[in-house]
């Protein structure tokens, strides 16, 4: 019997291990196509499947679902009751990226500044290349005065997603402010 279960148990994260594999290799394919597409039409297409990606647990439905539902109470503008779900899904959850994305967005729409940028950080260890976090990041410091460190966010963000324009305006608006500063 222990044989059975412990041939189980590796057939199992075998498949786990594939999975994130497959995984991994599709959203890297996609980020790869996002980098170098000349269209904005196409890089709008690739952006939609990697958030698509993101917004999907690879393993647990109602991860998923739990996502799904604090985005709801997000657009209903009920941020408690967001923050809450999100935080659950975080604590099922605490690699999920997305979890932290968005608990950083409820934190930044709550003017939680501080605690928004430290769900940033957590995203960004988790995933570098995810350019919703990094524009988000910009936003916050923005918001925090800290100009440069805006202008830095927004230049990674356009390295990852160079058809994106929003990083391209806020990076020009951020260096007027520094500028009007200095005067």
């Amino acid at each position: 019997m222990k044989k059975i279960l412990l041939t189980i148990t590796f057939f199992s994260l075998s498949f786990f291990s594939y999975a994130n594999d497959q995984y991994d290799a599709q959203l890297n394919n996609l980020f790869n196509q996002l980098k170098s597409t000349g269209s904005s039409i196409a890089a709008k297409e690739i952006e939609t499947k990697i958030w698509k990606m993101w917004t999907t647990h690879p393993s647990e439905e109602s991860l998923t679902n739990l996502l799904a539902k604090g985005s709801y109470y997000m657009s209903q503008n009920q941020l408690t009751s967001a923050h809450n779900v999100f935080s659950k899904a975080i604590e099922l959850d605490p690699k999920w990226a997305e979890a932290w994305n968005k608990r950083a967005t409820v934190l930044y729409l709550m003017g939680n500044y501080e605690l928004s940028q430290n769900d940033i950080d957590e995203v960004l260890k988790l995933e570098k290349r995810h350019f919703g976090a990094l524009s988000g990041q910009g936003m916050v410091q923005t918001a925090l005065k800290n100009y440069q460190k805006a202008i830095d966010s927004y230049v990674e963000a356009h390295k990852v997603y160079p058809a994106m324009k929003t990083p391209l305006i806020m990076i020009e608006k951020l260096q007027v402010l520094i500028q009007q500063e200095s005067i």
